[in-house]
Parts: C-alpha cells; sequence; structure tokens
C-alpha cells in the first residue's frame, strides 16, 4: 500500500481538511446555521437523548468508515484517516483564535453561502482525492460507489433527512438556510468528485 501513497495528495488533503476546519470554526460555529449529515445528527441526539456527540459521532463515523473500507479499499481508509487528523489539528490550531466574523449570526444567507462553500469545496477535494473527511463522506461515497448514483444527490437526501428530524428543536427559519447550505454544498461536492469516487485506487 505504500508505494500508491501519493505525496501530493497527502499535501492537498491536508490543506483541504485546513480549508473545511476554517470554515466550520469561522462561519458554521457562529452563524447558527448547521449542517446535515452526521454533525447535525449527532447534535439531535444530543438535544432528545442526552447522548455526547463525542459518543454518538464516533460510533456514526467508526461505522460509515468501516463500510468506506469494505467497498473503497484500503488507501480510501489511508486518505480518510490524513483528512480526519488533518481537519482536527487545523481546528484545534483555529481554536487558539477568536473568530473572523462574529456577527455572521446576524446575516444568515451570506453565513449559508459562505459555509456552503468551505464544506463543498474543502470536503469534495477530500472525496476527489479518494478519502472522507466524516462518515456521511464515506457512507455517500459508499453508496455512490455501489448504485452509482451522482455524489450530491445522495448528500443531499441523507442531509435532508436529518434537516427533517432537526426542526423538532431548531427554528425553522435557522432549517431553511441549513438546506440551503447543505444543497449547495452538495453540489460543489458533486462537481468536484465529477469523474468518480476519487483518484484513490481500491487496494
Amino acid at each position: 500500500m505504500l508505494k500508491k501513497i501519493n505525496i501530493k495528495h497527502c499535501i492537498v488533503v491536508l490543506m483541504a481538511s485546513a480549508f473545511l476546519a476554517f470554515g466550520l470554526y469561522n462561519v458554521h460555529s457562529v452563524s447558527g446555521v448547521t449542517e446535515g449529515g452526521i454533525l447535525g445528527m449527532s447534535l439531535l441526539l444530543q438535544h432528545w437523548l442526552d447522548i455526547s456527540p463525542s459518543i454518538s459521532g464516533f460510533v456514526m463515523n467508526s461505522i460509515c468508515y468501516a463500510m468506506g473500507w469494505k467497498i473503497l479499499g484500503k488507501m480510501f481508509i489511508f486518505y480518510s484517516a490524513l483528512s480526519t487528523i488533518g481537519f482536527s489539528v487545523s481546528y484545534r490550531i483555529f481554536e487558539q483564535f477568536e473568530p473572523l466574523w462574529p456577527n455572521l449570526y446576524e446575516y444568515p444567507l451570506i453565513a449559508s453561502v459562505l459555509g456552503a462553500l468551505f464544506v463543498g469545496i474543502g470536503a469534495g477535494v477530500c472525496v476527489r482525492i479518494g478519502g472522507a473527511p466524516s462518515g456521511d463522506d464515506a457512507l455517500s461515497m459508499s453508496i455512490s460507489h455501489v448504485t452509482g448514483l451522482k455524489i450530491q444527490w445522495i448528500y443531499l437526501i441523507s442531509d435532508l433527512i436529518v434537516l427533517v428530524l432537526s426542526i423538532s428543536y431548531i427554528p425553522i427559519q435557522r432549517i431553511g438556510f441549513s438546506l440551503l447550505t447543505v444543497i449547495i454544498s452538495g453540489q460543489i461536492i458533486g462537481v468536484i468528485n465529477k469523474t468518480g469516487t476519487g483518484s484513490a485506487t481500491r487496494s
């Protein structure tokens, strides 16, 4: 497997993960506009069942990564692990500073579009290389690989399910802006990933 590792791909994945982390910290964490997928589901479980996202997120991500490994192979796991580490380290670094746009909560439309750009480009580049920054990316890649469906539509369906469930505790206005975010980010990921599931090959 080591012979198949592309150093250029590794650098790109780390940069894309940092870009994603930058957006989530400076946009989503202050704007009240959420994402779908595992992040949204973990917040939902925390609200209704008092289960910490550190537990629910770990379990759901592990299941999705296991599915991805079974379908997409060892290189998928390698690039996904690199992406996850890059994201975590970058987010931790960004946390040492104040958010750049603390007033974004007052401008949800701007926040939804800006957040979608960070998520779509950051996650999209990682997926294009063949790794998944989070479990829902892995799940979408796996379903797309098996069914042949375009990845942006799989993202949209899974995110819609989570957002509909989130109406139970998030104001409907914020859900609307969150829906705009997931639609735009999903389409961006789809465009970046248009040639398939990424450059990493199954092994």
